[in-house]
């Protein structure tokens, strides 16, 4: 009876001092974690593989060649081999060791007639430490939570190249749309110049006039060299992810963009428990739960069992000739009792990087939520903006055709037809931005709830 009370306080007592307890994983996220945006739906964007979310075969073929050749998410895989080592190592704590430690000695006293003494042991030893007090245990967790950080990290990688890589695509369809345009409005402005020389020679216009046409159409020349400029880096940004040299693109069109799927954000816990950056957060804590539970170990003994068997000429003092077989076996018990507050203050280390690893992830998670309240906000912003933008580049249209034509027949001014051009090329830019704003806020969603599968 007495022998059960014992081994029940000592049960007890190690429960309560935490060193056998199992991390719990979080799931409590405030209801309102969205802020204003929409109720979710009963799907998601989280829901779909990237291929339903960007449906351009061209972006689709750039995206498949970042995941097969990206250097950081080969590094990322390297992260996760070195984990699974780490662990592999971690379980073996467990199994007692092996050793094979031969030696030898020729040793030879001055004494006469004394031959040289040729001495030699062979043999294996093994040792053997019992995790009597969850040392080696909550090792094995961390190293076992450690190794599912680096795969969260792995898929927080691809879903980042994947939102990356989209996002510069569509920047470059923005950028070929606003060349497009550029290039347009300088192939008639060129025409107007033409036209305003012809006037000026008929007496119907001033140099004055021709001079502003034609400083407006080397300021669009310029515009047109800085699209250019904006095109080439932003092609080198996508080679880069891709691992390969500077070239050019293959490519779609702004216009050819269309996005289908339902763009609902799903449930606040559905989020946390998608999104691998967070996942990852919560298995950093795990690993400073286990890593505090593993300092707290060292208040208690470490018992190791140890023997070795083989053969040796060397039985006491005296040497033989052949060798006998031997064996020895020893158990020990170290109990820290004075450490200079060694351990203590390795578990305060502990505790306090586990509070922070907390603190971490609270932040993480609410920043999610911000993340996908601004970028609904964003799309039903770019949505709304979207046919307000098209009719004012129609009314700017109509209003520049007028313009021109009643300056070409002498009832206005240069500097009218100049302002009224100006306003149409910068709603067209401020058109095409919005499409893109538009496409971007759909990036920002898909990163945001997590990503969907790769």
């Amino acid at each position: 009876m007495k022998h059960t009370i014992t081994t029940l306080c000592l049960a007890l007592s190690l429960t309560s001092c935490g060193i056998y307890t199992t991390y719990e994983q979080k799931n409590e996220v405030p209801e309102n974690l969205f802020g204003d945006a929409p109720a979710p739906a009963d799907s998601s964007i989280a829901k779909l593989p990237w291929r339903e979310v960007f449906t351009d075969p061209k972006l689709q073929n750039i995206i498949t060649e970042v995941l097969a050749n990206n250097i950081d998410l080969q590094t990322a895989q390297l992260n996760i081999e070195q984990a699974q080592a780490q662990f592999k190592a971690a379980k073996l704590a467990y199994v007692p060791s092996l050793a094979f430690t031969p030696n030898g000695a020729l040793s030879k006293y001055d004494v006469d007639g004394a031959e040289v003494s040729k001495t030699y042991t062979i043999p294996v030893a093994c040792q053997w430490q019992i995790d009597a007090f969850g040392s080696l245990r909550n090792q094995k967790k961390a190293s076992k939570a450690a190794l599912h950080a680096t795969e969260d990290a792995l898929q927080a990688t691809q879903t980042a190249l994947v939102a990356n890589t989209a996002s510069l695509y569509f920047s470059l369809l923005m950028l070929d749309r606003q060349l497009q345009i550029a290039d347009s409005t300088a192939q008639a402005w060129s025409e107007t110049v033409e036209t305003m020389k012809a006037l000026m020679d008929a007496g119907m216009a001033n140099q004055a006039s021709v001079s502003q046409m034609e400083g407006t159409y080397y300021a669009i020349l310029a515009q047109i060299a800085d699209y250019e400029d904006k095109i080439a880096t932003v092609q080198n940004s996508l080679c880069l992810l891709m691992a390969k040299p500077s070239q050019h693109v293959d490519r779609g069109t702004l216009d050819e963009q269309v996005i289908n799927v339902n763009l609902s954000a799903g449930l606040p816990l559905d989020i946390i428990a998608n999104r691998p950056d967070i996942r990852a957060q919560e298995r950093q804590l795990e690993v400073c739960f286990y890593s505090a539970n593993a300092s707290r170990s060292a208040y208690y003994p470490s018992i190791t069992l140890s023997g070795q068997a083989g053969w040796t000429n060397l039985i006491g003092g005296m040497v033989m000739n052949p060798g006998k077989f031997f064996w020895q076996a020893a158990a020990s018990l170290v109990q820290p009792i004075f450490q200079n507050g060694k351990i203590r203050a390795r578990v305060k280390v502990a505790e306090a990087q586990q509070k922070q690893a907390e603190l971490a992830w609270t932040k993480a998670v609410l920043s999610a939520g911000n993340e996908v309240n601004e970028a609904i906000i964003a799309y039903q912003t770019a949505s709304q903006k979207r046919d307000l933008f098209q009719k004012q580049v129609e009314a700017l249209a109509k209003a520049y055709e007028a313009t021109d034509y009643m300056m070409k027949h002498g009832s206005t001014t240069y500097l009218e037809v100049l302002t009224a051009k100006q306003s149409l090329l910068s709603a067209q830019l401020s058109q095409t931005a919005n499409a893109y704003a538009e496409l971007s806020a759909i990036i920002s969603l898909y990163q945001a709830v997590g990503g969907g599968s790769i």
